[in-house]
């Protein structure tokens, strides 16, 4: 008797560990686009380095976008380090919760494009 409510309780814990995961992996809270001068990308941690990345996006840089990006996306990291210091547009996943291997923030970005400056005077 004790034994089936051992087996039952692992089991059941198994299966909300494996549920709660599966919802962090697969689940998304909005996505959208962003743009502003692209003021930092960096790879940094102790244990996990992850891809992290700031955009300015006010003139005075007040208002600052964190971001994070996946080891998987090569292209979206060579991209922001080919445009640091230049206004982009970027597409984001933003995530529930995360794992600490993918990054800070909750933010994703899956795309990232230059844009021209709406501060610039023409």
């Amino acid at each position: 008797m004790l034994r089936k409510v051992i087996i039952y309780f692992i089991l059941a814990i198994s299966i909300v560990f494996i549920a709660y995961f599966s919802f962090v992996y697969y689940a998304t809270y909005s996505n959208g686009e962003r743009s502003g001068e692209l003021i930092k990308i960096s790879n940094k941690g102790y244990v996990f380095k992850t891809w992290e990345g700031e955009i300015s996006q006010g003139i005075s840089g007040a208002q600052i976008f964190k971001f994070s990006i996946l080891d998987s996306d090569e292209k979206v990291i060579q991209d922001l380090k080919t445009l640091q210091g230049q206004y982009v547009k970027v597409t984001y996943l933003e995530r529930y919760r995360t794992f600490p291997w993918w990054g800070d923030t909750n933010y994703y970005i899956k795309e990232v494009t230059k844009e021209s400056s709406p501060f610039k005077i023409k």
